[in-house]
């Protein structure tokens, strides 16, 4: 009898501590998620105030439309060539402090740029904002790989990317009324109150088991500096030079600084064949799931940021639309931005990554297709059509490929993937904008007229591209599962249900 009664008093506290734990883990995954959906609000909703404020600026500062300019160029720049390597330092010191680091700094940088006396001041700390943001990016990705199981994951990412699509629509009516109300600086002060108190709740939140397996993971202890120079240069110069190209009279200096990225790029590629901890891990690029969703979200949204620059120029100038009815327009685009996310989850579940995917592919392309054949005439519901073609198709792409490059990403290299795919997002409308410019230059009589000009239809074979991207992805409901790493000496191999 004494024997059948004592384990009972030895259980108790058992089930309190993994009760404890279970609540301690759930808080921890709803303070990673709630940081990283608003860090990633925060930098799509930082990206579309500022065009609004920069006439504003412009004019409070006595700056020229040059410098102006820089203060998007530096960002983009400084953004787009540390990703990777941001990502890296993720991996290696763990997400949630640089994430800390990078939410916070960018607290600190939007206020300076607030108080900043003069435009070389703007300039220079837009610059640092953008080394931050490039600090808070992909860790947002890292840290819901590391703190939710691979089968949990499509939600969290759902719910990122309804969030981003709702702070990139609603930018431009906040922007306009707090420089309406308070004048462009405001629109800086806006993004301090949240990433100073998200960067402060990351610091509270602790992960101490994925931060020890960063730490510990064999083969991250060189960062690879020489690798992370190249790539920032060949990013940097890419970015640059696709931004200088779109301007007028910047073709000569942006293929310029197009050959330079090819240049770095090679340097890279030899380098990295070489290197004893290269900066891109190549088990990590020779996975045919990261790579394909990488590279359908470069086209896709290339795609859909190229469409809507000539869409606007359509809208504003053929048919002489103010900003207001031409926003409205495109209204069907961000609804479904916001209300399909939720919605992609299941259909992975269900179909799983590849036909989802190329369902939305599909859509893409055939909302730009039937966007090149609008005429001068073209009404609010054809265009309204259409840009709904556009959302539905880029949204599900999106949360598809995203789900599809952290799922399969060792744990390990969360942090390398999250780079690749914020580098995507980050290069690709620079992409689709120049394409846009530059061959909307060559029919300067029609060319903002979709149906008559070549920018439409090359953009719509852009979004082509992602249909054969779609297509690499894994096919069956199982397919997103991570790919496994090798089991640590002395342990047992652990598998996630």
């Amino acid at each position: 009898m004494n024997r059948s009664r004592t384990p009972a008093p030895a259980r108790v506290p058992a089930l309190v501590r993994l009760s404890f734990l279970a609540r301690v883990r759930v808080s921890a995954r709803a303070s990673v998620l709630a940081c990283s959906v608003v860090g990633a609000a925060v930098v799509a909703l930082d990206g579309t105030v500022l065009t609004v404020a920069q006439p504003a600026l412009q004019r409070d500062l006595h700056a020229d439309v040059g410098q102006v300019q820089w203060t998007s160029t530096g960002y983009l720049v400084a953004v787009a060539s540390l990703l990777v390597f941001a990502g890296r330092l993720g991996d290696r010191h763990g997400h949630r402090r640089v994430f800390a680091v990078g939410a916070l700094g960018f607290a600190a940088a939007s206020a300076g740029i607030a108080l900043a006396p003069g435009i070389e001041a703007v300039i220079a700390l837009r610059v640092l904002q953008g080394v931050c943001g490039a600090l808070l990016q992909p860790a947002t990705l890292g840290m819901l790989r590391t703190a939710f199981p691979p089968d949990r994951l499509a939600t969290p990412i759902a719910v990122r990317t309804a969030v981003i699509g709702l702070a990139a629509a609603a930018g431009p009516l906040v922007g306009g009324a707090l420089v309406s109300a308070y004048g462009w600086r405001s629109v800086f002060l806006l993004s301090v109150p949240p990433t100073l108190a998200i960067g402060l709740l990351a610091l509270a939140t602790r992960q101490p088991e994925a931060e020890a397996r960063a730490r510990a993971t064999p083969g991250l202890a060189a960062l690879d500096p020489l690798g992370a120079l190249l790539l920032a240069a060949a990013l940097g110069l890419l970015v640059h030079g696709l931004v200088e190209a779109a301007r007028p009279g910047g073709a000569v200096p942006g293929v310029l600084a197009c050959v330079g990225a090819a240049v770095a790029g090679t340097a890279l590629a030899r380098h990295e064949r070489r290197a004893a901890h290269p900066l891109l891990p190549p088990e990590l690029l020779r996975s045919v799931p990261v790579v394909a969703g990488v590279a359908a979200l470069l086209a896709a949204s290339a795609a859909l940021f190229g469409a809507l620059f000539v869409t606007t120029y359509f809208l504003q100038d053929v048919q002489r639309l103010d900003p207001l009815t031409c926003a409205l327009r495109f209204l069907p685009l961000a609804l479904l931005m916001v209300f399909g996310a939720p919605f992609c989850p299941s259909l992975q579940r269900r179909y799983g990554p590849r036909r989802t995917a190329t369902a939305g592919a599909v859509l893409l392309t055939l909302g730009a297709l039937l966007l090149s054949r609008l005429d001068a005439t073209a009404g609010a519901l054809p265009v309204g059509g259409c840009a709904a073609l556009l959302g539905a198709g880029f949204v599900t792409l999106m949360v598809t490929a995203t789900s599809v490059v952290v799922h399969r990403a060792p744990e390990a290299h969360a942090g390398v993937a999250g780079g690749l795919q914020q580098t995507a997002m980050n290069v690709g409308p620079a992409l689709g904008v120049a394409t846009a410019t530059l061959l909307l230059a060559l029919v300067p009589d029609g060319g903002f007229v979709p149906a008559e000009g070549a920018a439409l239809p090359a953009l719509a074979a852009i979004a082509a591209l992602t249909l054969p991207a779609a297509l690499a992805l894994p096919g069956g409901t199982r397919g997103t599962r991570p790919e496994q790493a090798p089991p640590r000496p002395g342990r047992r191999p652990c598998v996630r249900s």
